[in-house]
């Protein structure tokens, strides 16, 4: 029986920022997806998983679409996911129809080789200090989502509605990227919406995350003022330039090879 090949597409969530390895890349969701599908392959006998990952930071919808998708279709997996459109998002005059007609085009594509998508909705901004002006966008955009989905057969990562994504703890430092507890909580979301049954001992990814101690305000007015000079100021003028921070970049992970094959975020960290 030939090996389960998953391909992943799309931009920094699914690269895995800012998940961070010890050997300077990032892990993320999908390097976390692939091992819990990895896991009871190999504790079978069975062949082991071929996972590649595509995806680049910074990358738009028609980007994605354009680079990747031909690129996971030439790889012939048996399962991709796609989540991409939310740097489309929070730029001005962003249109959430014509993002999903393209979308849809990129699912019909994907699963006419007979791959299984699996794709992701857009978060729940309105606890989002630098993204909440989006979130009717995103909203549309997520409706839209799940008529594909319904329409190509395809699973829903759905990540508007994990509570724990709510909560500020979830979150790195610049307030844009998931931290590494939040990657873990999308994994087995992502794990649940395939129909796979989570590991034992894994916590449910449904529950919000405990209570959180309370901050001075002075701490939080410390907080907010070293995040808008570290991250948002510097956010703005790539905007400003039409830059991305993905320029020059290719997939961390190209091949569909089995995990222990190529190191899993073998990009060094850095914007």
């Amino acid at each position: 029986m030939s090996p389960y090949r998953y391909v992943a597409l799309g931009d920094s969530l699914t690269e895995g920022m800012v998940d961070a390895t010890p050997d300077g890349g990032y892990r993320g969701w999908a390097d976390r997806l692939a091992e819990h599908l990895d896991a009871p392959l190999r504790a079978a006998g069975e062949a082991p998983l071929e996972y590649a990952n595509l995806a680049v930071r910074g990358r738009l919808l028609p980007e994605i679409v354009a680079q990747q998708v031909p690129q996971a279709v030439a790889l012939r997996p048996d399962l991709v996911s796609l989540v991409g459109g939310g740097n489309d998002l929070l730029r001005p005059g962003n249109d959430p129809d014509s993002m999903a007609a393209l979308f849809a085009e990129a699912v019909a594509t994907l699963t006419a080789t007979g791959a299984h998508v699996l794709i992701g909705t857009g978060f729940d901004t309105r606890t989002a200090t630098l993204l909440r002006r989006n979130r009717n966008a995103v909203a549309i955009y997520n409706n839209h989502l799940w008529g594909i989905a319904r329409r190509y057969g395809c699973s829903v990562l759905d990540l508007w509605n994990l509570e724990a994504l709510h909560d500020r703890r979830s979150w790195g430092e610049d307030r844009i990227h998931l931290s590494s507890a939040a990657h873990a909580t999308v994994a087995l979301a992502a794990l649940e919406a395939l129909g796979r049954e989570r590991p034992e001992g894994a916590p449910d990814h449904r529950d919000p995350l405990p209570a959180a101690l309370a901050r001075a305000r002075r701490e939080v007015w410390q907080d907010d003022l070293r995040w808008g000079r570290v991250h948002v100021l510097p956010w703005v003028g790539r905007r400003l330039r039409r830059t991305s921070s993905g320029a020059h970049r290719t997939g961390k992970r190209p091949d569909p090879l089995p995990l222990g094959d190529q190191p899993v975020g073998d990009q060094p960290v850095g914007d």
